[in-house]
């Protein structure tokens, strides 16, 4: 570790030179930050976690044709991933109302909404990420139309695939936010899903209990957070039934 080159270092995750060109390192650090980092702790083992469950998502978009930044898992916190521009938005999907919209919008957390609703979010951490319109995305030329455009799609297509596998498991998908970055090859360029998708980025209900399984348990001080996010990788079947958050969970190959 301490001989690669950092390239950045996030909230949870740290970035390093990858090993070819066009290639970097995705480290899953156990940092969890909550309401723009005012709420932070270090839990053991949610980077290894995290980096199961993203790995299973996004070789799981990979394989029905939704383009990501995900190459292959290197070992217990580490993926290999394609370098890409990230696009400065965060692209959100909401099929229920929850967290911010409930309390921006005063609709009752749970709600069921009439379809999924996309929002948009300008990534800035000093300025607690604001929603954005896609007017204001156009103006200050953070997006074209065609790139709104194609991440709406990726969107859809991502939330189609997480709502059956979480569904199949017994999951309800409430809402999920990805970034999604430009991948240039050549004279050419297009947009893949980026970063990553875990607990960290969704919300996660138990369809019968209504039992959170996502960064909310930690959020709202709701119990263990590796109990929670162990909770989902065992029924995603990426971490063996009988393995416990205090031992160190067999990735699958």
């Amino acid at each position: 570790m301490a001989r690669r080159t950092k390239v950045y270092e996030g909230k949870a995750k740290i970035l390093y030179e990858g090993p070819e060109p066009g290639t970097l390192v995705q480290y899953f650090k156990d940092d969890a930050t909550a309401f723009n980092a005012e709420k932070r702790d270090v839990i053991d083992g949610k980077g290894v976690l995290n980096n199961m469950l993203s790995e299973f998502v996004m070789s799981g978009l990979n394989q029905i044709g939704v383009p990501t930044h995900f190459i292959k898992r290197i070992n217990m916190r580490e993926q290999l991933i394609r370098s890409v521009e990230i696009i400065p938005l965060e692209v959100v999907v909401r099929n229920i109302a929850a967290g911010s919209m409930s309390k921006r919008l005063g609709i009752e957390e749970g709600t069921r909404l009439p379809r999924p609703i996309i929002e948009f979010y300008y990534k800035d951490d000093k300025l607690g990420d604001p929603l954005v319109s896609e007017d204001q995305i156009l103006a200050f030329n953070w997006a074209s139309h065609q790139d709104l455009d194609d991440m709406v799609s990726l969107a859809v297509r991502v939330n189609d695939f997480l709502s059956g596998i979480m569904l199949a498991v017994g999951i309800t998908l409430v809402d999920f936010k990805i970034e999604i970055g430009r991948q240039y090859e050549g004279d050419m360029q297009r947009l893949v899903v980026a970063d990553e998708i875990s607990p960290d980025s969704c919300r996660l209900w138990d369809i019968k209990t209504g039992q959170k399984l996502d960064k909310d348990v930690f959020r709202r001080d709701l119990g263990s957070l590796t109990d929670a996010y162990s909770e989902v990788a065992r029924r995603l079947g990426v971490m063996p039934r009988n393995a416990t958050p205090m031992t160190k969970p067999k990735l699958m190959n």
